[in-house]
């Protein structure tokens, strides 16, 4: 059985991430989206509120499972039997950033394999961080999130 994990911190979830899922889930037999969680770090969003509105974008999708994680990466990998790692480039900076991280997580667990699924133009602009910036000034994001996703803000 082919599983992969998503990870992120989906704070808030954003087009973008949604046609990173929509793009690779067919690839594999169950796919986690894993919400990292960083006690350290203040959200805009907690994280039952993210896992409620993952829950609904992705609710007529029975591969994809919600779960939200703490540690590495790689361990939580490990704990649910996922070999693969998607992650999704907007921007060559992401590219450099993500390739480092790749090779950490290779020297940490050889058999996981992390997968680049390259964004969209249209959406490679779209970053939770931005998201929630206008969020915070109260700007309109209808346009970066999914509409199911938008009555959790």
């Amino acid at each position: 059985m082919k599983v992969a994990l998503f990870p992120g911190s989906f704070d808030p979830v954003t087009k973008a991430h949604v046609d990173i899922v929509k793009r690779s889930v067919s690839l594999f037999d169950k796919f986690y989206i894993g919400i990292g969680v960083n006690s350290s770090k203040q959200g805009l969003l907690t994280v039952g509120q993210r896992e409620q509105m993952l829950r609904a974008v992705f609710a007529d999708e029975p591969k994809i499972h919600i779960i939200a994680y703490e540690g590495l990466t790689v361990e939580f990998c490990r704990s649910i039997n996922a070999m693969y790692m998607i992650r999704g480039i907007r921007t060559v900076s992401d590219f450099e950033y993500e390739k480092a991280i790749a090779q950490m997580n290779h020297a940490l667990a050889p058999d996981i394999e992390s997968i680049f699924i390259v964004s969209k133009p249209g959406y490679s602009s779209i970053s939770s961080t931005i998201v929630r910036d206008i969020i915070r000034h109260h700007g309109d994001v209808s346009q970066f999130m999914p509409r199911e996703a938008l009555e959790y803000l």
